[in-house]
């Protein structure tokens, strides 16, 4: 499953952030894949791409990183797979109301 991290860095500075990534590196455990990620302009936010089976792994990383960072994490699918669930919602929609119509 993919998740889409948002970090908040702790006084708005990310200073300390890039140096423990520079010296201990991602700190994820085994199982919990990075995918990609962006930074706002102004340096204070990460968003960052995530993907584990295990949501227990993604509160361990996050565990080695509270100290530092503010995360709010929100559970996402790719827009092609968006695409299919809103053809399957209108799809039962319209069952439903030509069920009622009956």
């Amino acid at each position: 499953m993919l998740f889409m991290v948002i970090e908040r860095f702790h006084s708005g500075v990310p200073t300390s952030v890039y140096e423990r990534f520079r010296s201990k590196g991602r700190l994820a455990p085994e199982g919990l894949s990075y995918v990609s990620s962006w930074v706002s302009t102004d340096l204070t936010h990460c968003y960052q791409l995530m993907e584990t089976g295990q949501k227990e792994l993604l509160d361990e990383w996050v565990g080695n990183w509270r100290d530092l960072v503010d995360f709010e994490i929100v559970p996402v699918i790719t827009s092609a797979e968006a695409n299919v669930k809103v053809l399957e919602l209108k799809k039962w929609v319209e069952g439903k109301v030509e069920n009622e119509g009956a």
